[in-house]
């Protein structure tokens, strides 16, 4: 069976460590868990795991970040890799860039900062079946 990863990324380390230490209590070892400060790092990320046949299933994106913004990443990562299942979390975002992100086809939520854990893990057990 093919590896399977998840990407978080958030410009604020404190936030992906939570991020991750939630996501493996959840799903243990199930999945590959990498994490990126800014959209170009989770991008370099995304190419090397799919270099090395890791399949990335789904990302955790911040939308207030340095030099892309959530919503511009995940239109990116949309683009070149249709496949992969979004989500963001964001604490800073208007409704005007909400809007934005709701209209990607690979966005399944858009959670406030702080996030309901429980709610966070549901939507990713619930679509982790359809990969």
């Amino acid at each position: 069976m093919k590896k399977q990863a998840i990407v978080c990324v958030d410009d604020e380390v404190i936030i992906l460590l939570s991020l991750i230490q939630e996501l493996k209590h959840a799903f243990g070892s199930n999945y590959l868990y990498e994490k990126a400060t800014d959209a170009d790092s989770a991008l370099e990320i995304i190419e090397e795991l799919e270099q090395e046949d890791v399949e990335v299933i789904f990302i955790i994106s911040d939308w207030l970040m340095p030099g892309m913004t959530g919503d511009e990443f995940l239109k990116v990562v949309n683009e070149k890799y249709p496949h992969i299942k979004t989500i963001m979390i964001t604490g800073h975002a208007d409704q005007t860039a909400i809007d934005r992100v709701r209209k990607i086809d690979s966005v399944l939520a858009v959670f406030s900062k702080p996030w309901n854990p429980a709610s966070l893990v549901a939507v990713i057990a619930k679509n982790a079946t359809d990969t």
